[in-house]
């Protein structure tokens, strides 16, 4: 975000790189320029103008192909915009059209919607490019695009990771391209910023909404794809309802710009080229496209239709596989972006800690992960053998500090106003913030920072976390992570290794917080399967309390459950940016007052 240089520095390499592979075009994703998604950056006149002139920079590069890359475009106002560029030049600019606002998106607090479309003719094909939101609707940009002659859509874009998404993304993509009998080009950002997580996964669907291509998942990547365009004209002359549709559909204009190659199709015998900024309506686009069909027809009867290099399909990961690589890129990108190098994890022997450092050992390396254990006179001899087997497996540092001297100095301390009292979560709660005491005076003295917080969905929900205890730190790898899925992770990790990489005493041990004798996590909370589907149910699904319990749920339990969702809200205010991996995550997805007397 912000790195108008590298980002600049990032498409000319990659541009010359999609060249020297003999490209025609090259694509990059939403907001390629400024980053995605730049906020209230986009308030700083200084940040749009500068955001413009890396725009010109890569334009003056670009040669022999040519680039669609995504900035902020300003003239009345400001707008989500994608550049077409070729020999040095802007050859066009197509403004974003439909402006999401809900769950991370606040894209109409700063920007303007576009109104037209374009297509361009780039290497005698004709492009329609049109940005992320702009796909998801069967009337928009796409479609007109389309019935006005396109034979490509590129739509670029920055949509961020949950678990399931990816399938769902490809369907509409699919749904897209035959619906509209073009080929069309999915442009997705990977990487991490703040609690979003992009996944890359850009993929090719044909005009029958067959998947031609599709990029690895969470890895930066250059997908190079032949488009069989002759395939496409030939699909086009037996179906009819295309042609059926356009004559129906009356569409806004759509500009078309000539950009490089010939404006019409060789196999239909058209030449002509077209001025730049030139229109053309539905119905003319349309005969351009039939004047010769016959021509096509020979062409594929002699064999002449070309048999292309096939594009890579990257197979799709299963949920745990894209869950962890998530958590993995989000961490790395979130350290290493912000100029950390050495993380502090407090490794307690219990579930969460352990998938937080191996997340972490997988993201940075083992020589950039301190694990600290904190016994207290409540710490099980097995809890403290647990950590030790841990990070030997992860071949991390291990610190252990005994947290049992500033206990007893604290309770000693409090003793003479808390007489009288009982026991309860005061006290409980003393132990885990002098351990978060000791992370961040070890943070502070050796810059080990961020700290990792360890805590999980379930955990943030019902608020059954310490502020300034375990909730202490600087990025929450796991905040979005129910304790179910937890588990799961862990597994999955288990099995990638080949070995109890975690190990198996942690995961079937049942889970405890460790803050008096006996505890058990099921002394304050349902069991974690019961607890993660009201969860779901109420937290990501909006359901209400009838609704919850029509679901098979004993009342009194989901009483119980929404109760502790929502007088909790304020803690969660305050816990650390982490990893949005649930369709609803908490802080930047899904927004309810603090002070709130409303209960159903």
């Amino acid at each position: 975000m912000g790195d108008l240089d590298g980002n600049a520095a990032k498409v000319i390499d990659y541009a010359n790189r999609a060249r020297e592979a003999s490209a025609d075009l090259v694509a990059f994703p939403e907001l390629t320029v400024p980053g995605y998604p730049p906020e209230d950056l986009l308030l700083r006149r200084s940040f749009i103008l500068d955001n413009q002139a890396a725009l010109r920079r890569i334009a003056a590069s670009v040669r022999g192909i040519t680039a669609v890359a995504g900035f902020v475009d300003s003239n009345a106002d400001i707008h989500n915009a994608a550049a077409v560029i070729h020999e040095g030049e802007i050859a066009g600019v197509y403004h974003k059209q439909f402006l999401p606002n809900y769950g991370v998106f606040d894209e109409k607090r700063y920007f303007r919607a576009g109104e037209r479309s374009q297509l361009f003719t780039i290497a005698g094909a004709r492009v329609g490019v049109n940005i992320c939101e702009d796909i998801w609707y069967p009337e928009g940009p796409t479609q007109d695009q389309a019935l006005a002659g396109a034979d490509v859509i590129i739509n670029i874009n920055g949509s961020p990771f949950h678990k399931g998404k990816r399938a769902d993304r490809e369907r509409m993509v699919a749904t897209r391209a035959a619906d509209n009998a073009v080929i069309l080009c999915y442009v997705n950002l990977v990487g991490g910023q703040d609690e979003l997580v992009f996944d890359g996964s850009s993929t090719v669907f044909d005009q029958t909404g067959e998947l031609i291509a599709r990029a690895p998942a969470f890895e930066e990547s250059l997908l190079v794809v032949d488009l069989n365009l002759d395939s496409l004209y030939l699909s086009r002359l037996h179906n009819p309802l295309r042609r059926l549709e356009t004559l129906r559909h009356r569409a806004a204009p759509v500009d078309e710009v000539f950009v490089s190659g010939e404006a019409g199709i060789r196999a239909y015998g058209h030449t002509g080229k077209s001025p730049a900024g030139s229109q053309t309506t539905n119905s003319e686009a349309l005969e351009t496209r039939t004047a010769h069909p016959e021509a096509l027809e020979e062409r594929a009867a002699s064999g002449l239709i070309p048999s292309l290099v096939p594009a890579e399909i990257a197979p799709p990961l299963s949920e745990e596989a894209e869950v962890y690589q998530a958590l993995v890129t989000g961490t790395r990108d979130y350290v290493h972006k912000n100029g950390f190098e050495t993380v502090l994890v407090g490794v307690s022997g219990g579930i969460d800690s352990s998938i937080v450092a191996t997340i972490a050992t997988d993201a940075l390396g083992p020589g950039h992960v301190v694990g600290v254990s904190n016994p207290s006179r409540y710490s099980s001899e097995g809890s403290i053998a647990d950590a030790r087997a841990l990070a030997e497996n992860l071949g991390i540092k291990l610190l252990i500090i005994p947290i049992e001297p500033g206990h007893a100095a604290y309770l000693e301390m409090l003793e003479p106003v808390f007489a009288g009292t009982a026991p309860g979560t005061a006290e409980e709660n003393i132990q885990s913030r002098i351990r978060g005491n000791i992370w961040m005076a070890l943070s502070n003295k050796f810059g080990w920072q961020p700290v990792l917080s360890c805590g999980n969905k379930s955990e943030m929900a019902t608020g059954y976390a310490t502020l300034y205890g375990d909730m202490a730190g600087g990025f929450a790898v796991i905040k979005d992570v129910p304790k179910t899925l937890v588990y799961r992770l862990a597994r999955y990790r288990n099995a990638l290794a080949g070995r109890d990489l975690i190990p198996r005493a942690i995961i079937d041990k049942p889970p405890s917080a460790e803050l008096k004798p006996d505890q058990l996590d099921t002394d304050s909370l349902p069991s974690y399967d019961v607890l993660d589907p009201i969860l779901e149910a109420y937290v990501e699904q909006d359901r209400g309390l009838d609704e919850i319990v029509a679901m098979g749920f004993e009342e009194a339990t989901v009483r119980r459950i929404v109760s502790l969702v929502d007088r909790n809200e304020y803690k969660r205010r305050q816990a650390p940016p982490g990893v949005k991996i649930t369709p609803r995550a908490f802080g930047r997805d899904r927004r309810l007052p603090i002070t709130n007397k409303y209960r159903p």
